[in-house]
């Protein structure tokens, strides 16, 4: 398989072990993934001096705040329709790895632990999404992307 375009067996079903429908799992992974930024954005609206103070607390400018949001929101979005979803999974990526170092390192508070490594098995998933071709359901590969 090559980058550029989408072979729609899954490798499991190569294998003769499981077969999956690429277009409706890929949208669910990507809309799970997604949910969390969504949700998460428009709270930090609701609550925008909180976050400003929350992000303070930790030595981050206010002004920052508006680009989270757009990166929570639009990103989240971007990756439900499969807009440029390596780009965005990438950045996501990389939010999610430093919003753990940031903000979950308390690592002997066991919220604070579960948070920072969710945190980065979200990181994770995000890596092998953005290492995966465009799904079938997907805006990218609608445009050939």
């Amino acid at each position: 398989m090559n980058n550029t375009t989408y072979d729609q067996t899954p490798t499991a079903a190569r294998r003769g072990l499981l077969s999956l429908p690429a277009g409706p799992t890929d949208l669910a992974a990507r809309s799970l993934m997604a949910a969390i930024f969504i949700l998460e954005g428009f709270s930090k609206i609701s609550g925008y001096e909180g976050n400003v103070a929350y992000m303070s607390s930790v030595g981050l400018p206010g002004f920052l705040l508006p680009g989270v949001i757009a990166l929570e929101v639009l990103g989240g979005l971007a990756l439900v329709i499969g807009f440029k979803v390596r780009w965005v999974a990438l950045a996501l990526a990389g939010f999610s790895v430093a919003s753990a170092v940031l903000f979950h390192l308390d690592l002997a508070d066991q919220m604070q632990f579960i948070m920072f490594f969710k945190n980065l098995a979200m990181a994770g998933g995000f890596l092998a999404l953005a290492n995966s071709a465009p799904g079938p359901w997907t805006l990218d590969h609608k445009l050939g992307a």
